[in-house]
C-alpha cells in the first residue's frame, strides 16, 4: 500500500480550523460569499492531499467539485436545499478522507512519524465532521442546539466546530446546549468516542513510536 503523507492533509485541516473562526471575525463584505469562497478552497486543498490516493482520490473529487458547486450557489440564492448539498458533500468528502486515512492508521506495520500525524488527522476529521452534523440536524430541526445564532442569518461558521471539539474533549463549557433528544445523543457518542480513540489508538501509536526509537537507539 503506498503511504500518503498526512502532513499535507494535517495542514490542511488546520488552516480550516483557524480561518473559518477568523473569517467569522474579520472578513468584510457578504459573509455567505466569502464563506462559500474559503469552504471551496479549504476542500480543493483537502483534496489535493488525497492526490495519489487511488479510488478515494477519485471519490474526493467527485464530492470537493459538487461542494464548490452547492455552497456557490447557497450563497447566491440563499437556498436550504444546496446549503444541505453543500454540506453532505463535505460530509462525503470527510469521510473518504477518515476511510483512507484510518487504513494507513491502523493497518499499517511501520511505526513512524508520518503515521502519528495521520491518527492526529483522524482526530481532527471526526470533530469538523461531528461539526458538520450537529449543523444538518439544526439546519433540519430548527431548535435542536441553544445558544447559537440563527442558522439562516449566519450559515454554517465555527460556533460548530467550537461546539463540536469542546463537546469531544469533554470541557462541556456549558455555552451552548443540544436540547433535542437527537443532539444530545450526537453529543454524548462524540464525547465518549473522543475519548476512546486518544486513549486506545493515539496513546497506543505513541508508546508503540517511543518503544521503536528506544530499540533502534539500543541496537546502534
Amino acid at each position: 500500500m503506498r503511504q500518503t503523507n498526512f502532513s499535507y492533509l494535517l495542514v490542511a485541516l488546520l488552516i480550516f480550523l483557524v480561518a473559518v473562526p477568523l473569517a467569522d471575525d474579520f472578513v468584510l463584505g457578504s459573509p455567505p460569499v466569502a464563506k462559500a469562497f474559503l469552504f471551496s478552497a479549504i476542500l480543493i486543498i483537502g483534496v489535493v492531499s488525497l492526490k495519489g490516493a487511488g479510488s478515494a482520490f477519485l471519490v474526493g473529487v467527485i464530492f470537493v467539485v459538487s461542494g464548490v458547486v452547492f455552497s456557490i450557489l447557497a450563497a447566491q440564492l440563499h437556498s436550504a436545499f444546496f446549503q444541505f448539498g453543500s454540506l453532505f458533500a463535505l460530509i462525503g468528502f470527510l469521510l473518504v478522507a477518515i476511510a483512507h486515512t484510518m487504513k494507513q492508521v491502523a493497518l499499517g506495520s511501520e511505526i513512524s512519524v508520518n503515521r502519528l500525524v495521520g491518527a492526529v488527522c483522524v482526530y481532527l476529521l471526526l470533530g469538523v465532521i461531528w461539526g458538520v452534523a450537529y449543523s444538518v440536524l439544526e439546519l433540519a430541526v430548527p431548535g435542536s442546539f441553544a445558544g447559537f445564532d440563527a442558522w439562516k442569518d449566519r450559515g454554517w461558521d465555527s460556533e460548530w466546530l467550537y461546539f463540536s471539539f469542546v463537546t469531544m474533549t469533554t470541557l462541556g463549557y456549558g455555552d451552548l446546549l443540544p436540547i433535542s433528544a437527537t443532539a444530545r445523543t450526537l453529543a454524548y457518542l462524540q464525547a465518549v468516542f473522543g475519548q476512546f480513540y486518544i486513549a486506545v489508538l493515539v496513546a497506543g501509536l505513541v508508546s508503540a513510536y517511543i518503544s521503536h526509537r528506544q530499540r533502534a537507539a539500543q541496537s546502534d
